[in-house]
């Protein structure tokens, strides 16, 4: 049976043709003959490992030998046909096998101006043995020192291997062939005998920079210096930085000009450069200094024309010397270009390099700064009285007159917004023996936005005097200050301003005898600026104060409670108070201890009540979306558990501009709480559902609307009644056994 050529190709090489009772038929080579003898000239693979069963590991090669190569030297010759200068070269390489796969891999090491490209040779795969054993592959036990292997028809002579090769090949029972010798390339060997013989019998001297660059690129020394200059006008010393460079041993200096000096600011004290010092006879002529000796051998002894030769030995060479960074230090005067510069301090880097390098732990400035002139105080002139104080002050800063600028940040955070008006209030009085004057009263409004004060009078009928404004809005300046002097007034604060206070406003004497609820809250909130206010520091000053007599102290508050309610009614209390302090404390101070001890009336408000007056708004302002308002409350429940806390209620109420006053809706959630502090949203929902769950109207109380702007200075809203005093006595003195 014959084959065409292009199909013989397609077939594997495990199978061919044969013939069977003179029948072609495609049959595998493994195929053995009858009786399971092989067919002559047949070689079958064996089945099992040479090793007996249970030796070695039981892991997968791929694992026992994960990332273990051996490593092979050899070389291989090729052929130059084209070339007279050689017919062959020796090109070694390195032959890897990675015994986690019987792949090989074959790479020529690449070397400087070969012109051949080198690198991998053979990638690295499983490689076949040479015909006619083309059917198997290498393994490890075709390799050896000293031998050759014949990959893609190449011949490869190994010559030596590592030690790790060495090792394994000898635990596999493999005995080594001692190492080869290995050639040389005879072109090469010719090139390097042309090159060597170009060198000149006398080469040029040739100094290599290059290390010193790579290992000092970017270090610079750097060093704070002072020039004291004779010959200037004024003899003053002038100081430099001088930078030295350890990648090629370059100094340049550049010079500190001072603010108004009146010198020119020139870039470069002195440019980059190698620093010559100084020689003894002065500078050099130009050409002195060369970097090459020349010779004339015979003068004018022949004709004119002179035969010259280069001085190997230099006879006569002028050797300049440098700076270098150990003639710097401090302390140390260098010559640069005849100007005296003494180094007087280095930063740090230049410390650890000398305490690296020469050992030098003494860095010791020397001291070279002139001590500044004296701060010459700017002194403005008084005032004129024209316009403000701070107006005046300002053409005083400037040929061009800015206006004074105001406090924005205090004005941003302190106007009012919203609810809070940052206005303090108090409720004033005369202090006058005037029996006219002694009932007038009036109300002090002190802005925290701009620390501006006005003054109202509070109409009283029947007494002859108009009231309404009677201090227009502004600063104040406190009492017992010069009018004209240059330093700036001082302006009565909010800390100048409490109960108690006697205050003088241009000319007229006021006593602070109360203030509203809001002043209360906001001084005892920002208790740190407001001493006054600051329960700590009134609770310390009057424990300073009755410490030694505790249980005098303590008869006295029991002797005033006969009763034994624990608790006394302010008048007594603040009487009390006074009487030990012997008037150390203010009435602002005693304000603030009855207002921390005090007890509160708790009001319990109708539900019922509330819901009719809060459905009544909601009615009144057309509010319908209470299905909306339930499916916002239902989603942000993510337990479902139907409640959810007091804030978020109040949050989703609030972005759904619910027509309720902010305290009344609190009280509706607070209402509607259980145990947990949870708000029972669907029961809130449903309460203030006019459509479907319509309260009918009952008969309410009308409050008056309280604008804050029209306070009378009448009391809090909820007074200082009664005052648990044995919770003061302890917080005092301790708890009583």
């Amino acid at each position: 049976c014959s084959i065409p050529v292009i199909g013989k190709e397609k077939f594997h090489k495990s199978q061919h043709w044969d013939y069977c009772n003179n029948v072609a038929m495609l049959v595998g080579e493994d195929k053995p003959g009858i009786g399971g003898e092989p067919l002559p000239g047949q070689k079958l693979k064996p089945k099992y490992s040479v090793f007996p069963e249970g030796m070695g590991s039981d892991a997968p090669a791929w694992v026992a030998f994960d990332k273990q190569v051996l490593s092979f030297d050899a070389y291989f010759e090729e052929e130059v046909p084209d070339k007279n200068q050689e017919l062959y070269r020796i090109r070694h390489c390195k032959i890897y096998f990675y015994l986690e796969d019987d792949t090989i891999q074959v790479i020529e090491p690449q070397v400087k101006n070969s012109g051949i490209s080198q690198g991998t040779i053979v990638r690295r795969h499983r490689i076949p043995l040479p015909p006619p054993h083309e059917d198997q592959f290498y393994t490890i036990d075709h390799f050896n020192i000293n031998i050759e292997v014949i990959l893609y028809a190449r011949k490869y002579k190994i010559i030596d291997c590592d030690q790790f090769t060495k090792n394994f090949l000898r635990k596999m029972g493999i005995r080594l062939n001692p190492p080869a010798g290995r050639p040389d390339d005879p072109y090469t060997k010719e090139r390097q005998k042309v090159l060597h013989s170009m060198k000149p019998l006398r080469p040029y001297e040739r100094i290599d920079t290059l290390k010193q660059f790579l290992e000092h690129d970017g270090h610079v020394l750097r060093f704070f210096c002072v020039w004291d200059d004779p010959e200037s006008m004024f003899h003053d010393p002038r100081e430099l930085v001088l930078h030295y460079y350890l990648s090629d041993d370059t100094i340049d200096i550049k010079e500190i000009t001072p603010v108004n000096s009146g010198r020119d600011a020139v870039p470069l004290f002195l440019r980059r450069d190698k620093l010559p010092k100084y020689a003894p006879t002065g500078l050099y002529q130009p050409g002195t200094i060369t970097s090459r000796t020349v010779l004339n051998v015979f003068g004018k002894l022949v004709g004119n024309r002179g035969h010259y030769i280069l001085d190997n030995r230099k006879t006569g060479a002028v050797h300049q010397e440098f700076y270098r960074d150990s003639d710097l230090k401090i302390g140390a005067v260098i010559n640069v270009w005849g100007r005296k510069i003494i180094l007087c301090d280095c930063d740090e880097f230049t410390k650890k390099y000398y305490r690296t390098k020469y050992g030098i732990e003494d860095f010791t400035p020397v001291p070279y700064k002139a001590l500044p002139p004296p701060k010459t105080e700017k002194k403005f002139p008084p005032y004129t009285g024209f316009g403000s104080e701070e107006d005046s002050l300002c053409s005083c800063m400037g040929l061009l007159p800015k206006p004074p600028q105001r406090d924005f940040k205090k004005f941003m955070e302190k106007d009012r917004s919203g609810m809070e008006s940052n206005i303090l209030r108090f409720l004033a009085k005369f202090v006058t023996d005037s029996p006219i004057d002694k009932d007038r009263k009036f109300i002090i409004s002190y802005f925290l936005s701009d620390d501006t004060i006005s003054v109202f009078e509070h109409i009283q009928r029947n007494t002859g005097i108009l009231g309404g404004k009677f201090l227009e809005r502004g600063r104040i300046k406190k009492p017992g200050q010069e009018l004209f002097k240059s330093e700036p007034s001082e302006y009565f604060k909010a800390q100048n301003l409490f109960v108690g206070a006697k205050v003088c406003f241009h000319g007229h004497n006021f006593l602070l005898v109360d203030a509203d609820e809001y002043t209360f809250n906001y001084m005892e909130k920002h208790a740190n600026e407001f001493s006054v206010a600051d329960i700590g520091v009134i609770l310390k000053k009057l424990k300073d104060i009755t410490e030694s007599r505790s249980r005098e102290i303590r008869q006295v508050f029991a002797a005033t409670d006969p009763e034994h309610t624990k608790v006394i009614q302010y008048d007594p209390f603040r009487n009390l108070i006074v009487r030990i302090t012997d008037g150390a404390f203010s009435e602002h101070e005693i304000l603030t201890l009855g207002r921390y001890y005090s007890v509160r009336d708790e009001y319990e408000i109708d539900l019922h009540s509330l819901l009719s007056a809060a459905q009544e708004q909601l009615k009144k302002n057309n509010f319908e979306n209470f299905e909306q308002l339930s499916a916002v409350l239902i989603y942000n429940d993510r337990e479902k558990c139907g409640v959810l806390p007091h804030g978020m209620c109040r949050t989703i109420c609030k972005s759904f501009k619910l027509p309720l006053a902010d305290d009344n809706l609190q009280a509706l959630l607070t209402m509607f709480e259980n145990d947990h502090k949870q708000v029972e949203y669907k029961k809130f929902v449903d309460g203030l559902n006019w459509r479907d769950n319509q309260i009918p109207a009952c008969q309410t109380i009308k409050i008056p609307f309280k604008n804050e702007d029209n306070w009378s200075g009448q009391p809090p809203s909820i007074p200082v009644k009664g005052i648990k005093y044995l919770t003061l006595l302890d917080d005092l003195f301790g708890k009583e056994e």
